[in-house]
């Protein structure tokens, strides 16, 4: 990273709003980001990213101040995908709530859906699953997080439809640090999707925390739509209880470089998390996803599918590590990345890892990196099918298991839709190469 003054200071850390716990774990926070050192390219956990480019200081805070008061006083205008099925929506433009619908009726079901700041436990909530993490972004959103969200679902509370949380930055060069945390107690079920977007160039630094109780459903979307300038450097992690399941998908298709770190621990016995990914890098691209499996119990399964494709001069990165501790006997583990090279100077690296400590496991781990199949292409052409449409159709067939196993439905379009426009888009440069 790039080494200059920033305002990223304790200071800055105090003057964000809140209650007297909030400020003083925001400082704290503050404190500790302030005394570490900045990731380099050097550190395996960075390897193959640009993070020596990024410069903190070129940015500024987003928000100075809590949006918890004066909900729905402005519109909404960042231009994220709707998704119409939604049962609640909370939306946040630099880090300010600027409009809600449904959170009254999901109340009556005893959910709370709002500022983490004004739930009843919401304290205890926040960092109970992420802080673990403590690297330096994580510090960094703990810092300055100026209105965390919180999903709430009660014990043997089934939410029927999904609750939507969109984040926009609006506000070219500036910095800000979206918190979502959803807890669901036990036998609870719901659905939330979670959208990032922006406008410009900015520095976006989300953390999300998923604490799925025993016997728990949660399926969780997230939906990244950043600008083609836009940084993200995102964190999610989850814990999942005795007799729970995760379905956890991300979609990654905007920005500069986008990253996520996806750490899902099973700590219960009988846990089970699916986690899927389709992202899409097209220009000079550079899409980034570090996974962590930690199986910590017996009797635990996850099974991750992440699929992608790179054209242009884009680049995509994965890399995958499943563990098995030592008490995880019974354990099911699959992890499985393939990567599509729509060009010759697309790259894709793909890294998968094991570390198991359990010989009674059944654990494996595939990757490929590959152009479209020839083959395929020919048995398309011979079919009267011109050679741009039938890469367009294997491509979007390549993505249809991950997309078609969305936990939100409604989802799903946009994705579609997001993938066909690049298709399009680099079906075209291709014909005015050609």
């Amino acid at each position: 990273m790039a080494d200059s003054a920033h305002s990223f200071t304790p200071s800055a850390a105090r003057e964000l709003l809140g209650p007297d716990w909030l400020v003083n774990r925001r400082v704290g926070a503050a404190e500790r980001f302030e005394s570490q050192d900045a990731p380099t390219a050097a550190s395996e956990e960075w390897r193959y990213s640009p993070i020596s480019e990024l410069d903190i200081g070129s940015f500024k805070l987003a928000a100075n101040g809590s949006a918890s008061s004066g909900l729905g006083a402005m519109d909404h205008s960042g231009g994220v995908a709707v998704d119409s099925g939604a049962v609640a929506v909370v939306d946040l433009v630099d880090g300010r709530i600027v409009s809600t619908r449904g959170l009254e009726d999901l109340a009556r079901l005893g959910v709370f859906v709002g500022p983490l700041d004004q739930a009843p436990g919401g304290g205890e909530a926040l960092g109970a699953v992420a802080d673990d993490a403590g690297d330096y972004f994580t510090l960094m959103n703990d810092a300055f997080s100026s209105c965390p969200i919180i999903v709430d679902i009660p014990d043997r509370v089934v939410v029927e439809g999904v609750i939507a949380v969109r984040h926009h930055c609006a506000a070219s060069g500036t910095a800000s640090f979206p918190r979502l945390v959803v807890r669901l107690g036990r036998s609870a079920q719901a659905r939330v999707l979670d959208v990032q977007s922006s406008a410009g160039s900015v520095l976006d630094v989300p953390v999300v925390e998923l604490h799925v109780g025993a016997m728990a459903r949660l399926g969780y979307m997230n939906l990244q739509q950043h600008h083609h300038s836009a940084w993200q450097i995102a964190t999610h992690a989850a814990r999942v209880e005795r007799d729970a399941s995760l379905a956890a998908a991300s979609a990654g298709l905007g920005g500069a470089y986008a990253r996520t770190r996806a750490d899902t621990r099973l700590v219960g016995r009988g846990a089970s998390g699916d986690l899927l990914s389709a992202y899409f890098g097209t220009g000079d691209q550079i899409l980034d996803f570090r996974t962590y499996q930690d199986h910590a119990a017996e009797d635990t399964t996850s099974n991750l599918l992440y699929k992608g494709a790179v054209a242009d001069s884009a680049r995509s990165v994965y890399t995958g590590l499943i563990r098995v501790r030592p008490q995880a006997r019974g354990t099911n583990a699959y992890q499985t990345n393939r990567n599509l090279k729509l060009s010759d100077d697309a790259w894709a690296e793909s890294v998968p890892n094991l570390e198991i400590e359990n010989n009674d496991v059944r654990c494996s781990h595939a990757s490929a990196v590959s152009p479209v199949d020839e083959d395929q292409v020919f048995y398309l052409e011979s079919r009267g099918v011109p050679t741009a449409a039938a890469e367009r159709l294997i491509v979007a067939g390549f993505f249809a298991e991950v997309i078609d196993a969305l936990p939100v439905d409604a989802a799903k379009a946009t994705v579609r839709e997001e993938i066909a426009v690049k298709l399009t888009e680099v079906s075209q440069k291709g014909g005015e190469n050609g």
